[in-house]
Formats: C-alpha cells, sequence, structure tokens
C-alpha cells in the first residue's frame, strides 16, 4: 500500500481482478448494514460483518479491511455502538481513498 495524491493504492494481482470491484462493493453495502443494524441495537450484525471482512481483507490485498474488521467485530463483541461508528467512519474514507492497482 503506497499513497499519492491523497489516494491509497493497492496492488492486486490482475488473476482477480474480476473479483475487485464486487468485493469492494460489498463493502459499502456493509457500512450501511451496520449503521441499520445499529440504529435497531443489533450487535450480532456488525460481529458477523467485521468478522467476515477480517477474513477476507488480506486475501485480497486490503489488509487495512482485515484491520477495521478485527476493530469492528471487538467493539460489537463489547457493544460498543461508538467504537462501531469509528470504525466504520474509517472504512468509509478508505473506501472513498483506494485506488486499485492491477499487476
Amino acid at each position: 500500500m503506497t499513497e499519492q495524491n491523497g489516494k491509497i493504492v493497492i496492488r492486486v494481482d490482475h488473476d482477480i481482478a474480476d473479483l475487485i470491484p464486487g468485493f469492494l462493493d460489498n463493502r459499502r453495502k456493509d457500512v450501511v448494514k451496520i449503521a441499520d443494524a445499529l440504529s435497531r441495537g443489533d450487535f450480532e450484525v456488525p460481529r458477523i460483518l467485521g468478522h467476515s471482512m477480517k477474513g477476507a481483507g488480506g486475501g485480497y490485498g486490503f489488509d487495512a479491511i482485515t484491520e477495521i474488521g478485527a476493530a469492528i467485530e471487538a467493539a460489537a463483541k463489547a457493544a460498543d455502538p461508538g467504537s462501531i461508528r469509528e470504525q466504520v467512519g474509517k472504512l468509509e474514507t478508505y473506501l472513498n481513498s483506494v485506488e486499485v492497482v492491477y499487476e
């Protein structure tokens, strides 16, 4: 990962290029799902989605998503909505800043 002109550049193997747009789109959907769950006081959805991000992020080359997912999962286990919202904000910022380069 490198930063260039405010963008976070992630280099990804071209063999999985067709999977990346869907992966990132699903993370954007996760942001909405987590916000919706928190509005209902539901910590199970953030826990599950955080766990999923933790497991999948690094496999696609997005280590930051792995770290954010782990933090969301931990905050959900602690029933800490403030920390979950903070991590979701980091995820949104990351998703808006990431630029994928296929190699």
